[in-house]
C-alpha cells in the first residue's frame, strides 16, 4: 500500500489554509485545526473587515473632497444659515452588518476550497505533544469546545496561530467605549468623538476611515509622526492630509491609561494631559498566539517577543515543525503568511522551492491616499544599506490626476547607479495597491529603469507616472555616464 504523508496545520489563517491547499494538491493527507473559522484574523477581524469598512469611507471621502471641483451639483434643502451642513451620512450599523456578512462568506468559501481539495477541517484548539515518536512523527492533541480530545499523528506540523491585539493594563477594552480593532464591528452608531491610540498601520487606517465616516478623530502617536515605519515622504503626505481634513494628530504623546467616565472615555497621557472622547480605539500592536500550545516543550525556539523563530523555508528549531504568519513576526502581511505556508509545504514534500525573499514583498497601507511600497526603502538608502539613485514625481503633474481632482501623492523609485536595475519603490495615491504592481514586477525580475520607461502606458493614466519616473532615472543615469 502506498504511504501517504500526513500534515497537521494548527491555525486556519492565510498561512494555514494556503499551506493546506498546496499540501492537498501535492497528495498529502491534510488536517487543519482551527477554533474560529478558516481565514483567521485576516478574514474575520482584520484585513477583510477593515478594508470593507475603509471602502465605504473611501467613497465618502472621494465624493466630499472633489464633487464641487468636478462640477457635480448636490441637491440640498439645508436652510441658508446651515449651508455648511454635511450632505452625506453613514448608517454604521448597516455598514458593520455588511462587513461581518462579507467576512463570514469569505471564511465559508475558504473552508469549501480546502474541503474540495481533500483537506479535513477540525474545529478546536491544537497542542503539540512534547516528544517526537520513534518514527519521527509528531502528535497534535485537539481539544474541542466541549472539552473532548482527539490525537492526530503527523509527519509534519505547521503552526500558523496568528496574533491577537496587545493590551495596555490601564486601558483594557470593554467592547463598548474602549475597543480593540476586533471589536469595532459591533458598533451600531458612529462614534461622535473617537480617540485612536497608536499611529502605526492599524491606527492610521482606522483613524482615516472614521474621520471620513464623520467622527471627530484624535490620533495619539508616541512617535514624531504617523506611520513611523513607513517612507518618511509618504508619512508626511498622509499626516498633512489628516490635519487638513480636521483630524487632531498628537505627536510625541504616549497614552498611559484609558478609563470610562459615564458615557465618555478619558485618556491620560504620560505627561499628565487628559483628553476625552466618546470612544477610544486601542491600536498598540499585537501579541503572537504562541502560549499554551506546547511549543517550547516540543523544542520550538521562541524569541523574546514570543514569536516563533523560523528560517527562510519556514522551519522551526524542532524537527518536523514549521511555522508561518503573524506568530513568526517575519512580516505581518497576509501575503507573506500565505507564502511562508506554501514554502513550508513545498519544502517538506520535496517540491521545488525558493527561500522567502522579503525584498520582493509589496505592502500597502489602506489610508486615503493609500501608501504602497516594495523592495528597498528610503531608510535603506539613507543608512547606506544599498547604493541607489532616487527620483520622486508628484502626482500633481499627472494629467489623469488633474482630471480626477487628485492633489496629494507621488511615485518614487529606487534603482542601482550602474545598471539601472529597479530595487524599490513607493506610491502614494488612490489605489496605490494597484499601481505598485509594475514596480513589484520590476523588483522581482531585476528589470531596469530603461525597460520600464520603454513599456507603453495608457494616456492619460496614473500608471504613466511610473513610466515617467523610470524615464527620469534612466536619463540621469545616461547623463552621469556621459
Amino acid at each position: 500500500m502506498e504511504y501517504v504523508t500526513r500534515i497537521v496545520i494548527i491555525g486556519g489563517g492565510p498561512g494555514g489554509y494556503e499551506a493546506a491547499l498546496v499540501a492537498a494538491q501535492l497528495g498529502a493527507e491534510v488536517t487543519v485545526v482551527d477554533c474560529d473559522g478558516l481565514g483567521g484574523a485576516s478574514v474575520l477581524t482584520d484585513c477583510v473587515p477593515s478594508k470593507t469598512l475603509i471602502a465605504t469611507a473611501e467613497v465618502m471621502t472621494n465624493f466630499d473632497s472633489s464633487y464641487e471641483e468636478l462640477g457635480i451639483i448636490v441637491a440640498d434643502d439645508t436652510p441658508p444659515l446651515e449651508q455648511a451642513a454635511r450632505v452625506m451620512g453613514v448608517d454604521l450599523g448597516k455598514v458593520n452588518r455588511r462587513v461581518k456578512r462579507l467576512a463570514l462568506a469569505q471564511s465559508h468559501d475558504i473552508t469549501a476550497s480546502v474541503t474540495r481539495a481533500g483537506g479535513r477541517v477540525m474545529r478546536g484548539r491544537g497542542r503539540l505533544e512534547p516528544q517526537q515518536a520513534p518514527d519521527g512523527s509528531r502528535r497534535v492533541v485537539v481539544t474541542a469546545a466541549d472539552g473532548t480530545e482527539e490525537t492526530l499523528v503527523a509527519d509534519a506540523v505547521l503552526v500558523a496561530t496568528g496574533a491577537h491585539p496587545r493590551e495596555i493594563p490601564d486601558a483594557l477594552p470593554d467592547g463598548e467605549r474602549i475597543l480593540n480593532w476586533t471589536q469595532v464591528y459591533d458598533l451600531d452608531e458612529l462614534p461622535e468623538e473617537l480617540i485612536v491610540v497608536g499611529s502605526g498601520v492599524t491606527g492610521a487606517e482606522f483613524a482615516g476611515a472614521y474621520q471620513a465616516l464623520g467622527s471627530k478623530v484624535t490620533l495619539v502617536s508616541s512617535r514624531d509622526r504617523v506611520l513611523p515605519g513607513e517612507d518618511p515622504d509618504a508619512a508626511a503626505v498622509l499626516e498633512d492630509v489628516f490635519r487638513r481634513r480636521g483630524m487632531n494628530v498628537m505627536a510625541r504623546s504616549r497614552a498611559q491609561s484609558a478609563k470610562r467616565v459615564g458615557d465618555r472615555v478619558e485618556v491620560t497621557l504620560a505627561d499628565g494631559r487628559v483628553i476625552t472622547g466618546t470612544h477610544c480605539l486601542m491600536a498598540v500592536g499585537s501579541i503572537p498566539n504562541t502560549a499554551g500550545i506546547g511549543l517550547e516543550e516540543a523544542g520550538v525556539r521562541l524569541q523574546e517577543s514570543g514569536h516563533i523563530w523560523t528560517d527562510k523555508v519556514s522551519r522551526t528549531s524542532a524537527p518536523g515543525v514549521y511555522a508561518a504568519g503573524d506568530c513568526t513576526g517575519v512580516f505581518a502581511l497576509a501575503s507573506v503568511a500565505a507564502m511562508q505556508g506554501r514554502i513550508a509545504m513545498y519544502h517538506f514534500l520535496g517540491d521545488a522551492v525558493a527561500p522567502l525573499n522579503l525584498k520582493t514583498v509589496s505592502a500597502n497601507v489602506f489610508t486615503d491616499p493609500e501608501i504602497a511600497t516594495v523592495g528597498y526603502t528610503q531608510a535603506d538608502v539613507d543608512n547606506g544599506l544599498i547604493d541607489a539613485r532616487v527620483v520622486k514625481l508628484p502626482l500633481l503633474r499627472n494629467p489623469r490626476a488633474k482630471m480626477q481632482g487628485i492633489r496629494d501623492g507621488f511615485v518614487k523609485m529606487f534603482c542601482r547607479p550602474g545598471t539601472g536595475i529597479v530595487v524599490g519603490g513607493v506610491v502614494v495615491s488612490p489605489r496605490a495597491s494597484e499601481l505598485i504592481h509594475p514596480i513589484a514586477i520590476a523588483v522581482d525580475n531585476n528589470l531596469t529603469v530603461e525597460q520600464i520607461a520603454n513599456a507603453f502606458t495608457v494616456y492619460p493614466s496614473l500608471s504613466g507616472s511610473v513610466a515617467e519616473v523610470a524615464r527620469q532615472l534612466h536619463t540621469r543615469k545616461t547623463q552621469r555616464e556621459a
